[in-house]
């Protein structure tokens, strides 16, 4: 225990980017995500507990090259992924509230994405990992 390597980091804290309308964008995510928004000073946010995560979920930091076309043709620097229950009644909840829903899915072993556009423009990755064993 002594040999451990002290001030790495343990996980991701925190997603932060500007909006246009941050209240606007927060009751969006409230009603079709199920977002539980709060008021934070200036800001509004929502967090989530790991221990609300599925079983096996996990959270991942990756860089991609500056050409990347994973984010879309936005040119936007990065992507959230957000974890859900169920990718197609997630993704039909986001486009009953008029976000842009992308035809493409992936599934993997490790599950299944699918992406829309957000109000603000940002194109959002779900993944809904497989059941646990």
């Amino acid at each position: 225990m002594g040999d451990e390597k002290k001030g790495r980091a343990l996980g991701v804290g925190g997603i932060f980017f500007r909006s246009k309308d941050p209240a606007k964008l927060g009751e969006w995510y409230a009603e079709h995500l199920g977002f539980e928004v709060e008021a934070w000073g200036e800001t509004r946010g929502s967090s989530f507990s790991p221990l609300e995560m599925p079983r096996g979920s996990f959270t991942v930091w990756s860089a991609f090259e500056a050409a990347t076309e994973y984010f879309g043709a936005s040119g936007q620097a990065y992507m959230i992924n957000l974890v859900v229950d169920d990718l197609d009644a997630a993704l039909a909840n986001a486009e009953a509230g008029g976000a842009s829903v992308l035809e493409e899915r992936e599934e993997h072993d490790f599950g299944r994405f699918g992406w829309f556009v957000d109000p603000d423009g940002h194109r959002v990755e779900l993944w809904e990992p497989p059941e646990s064993k």
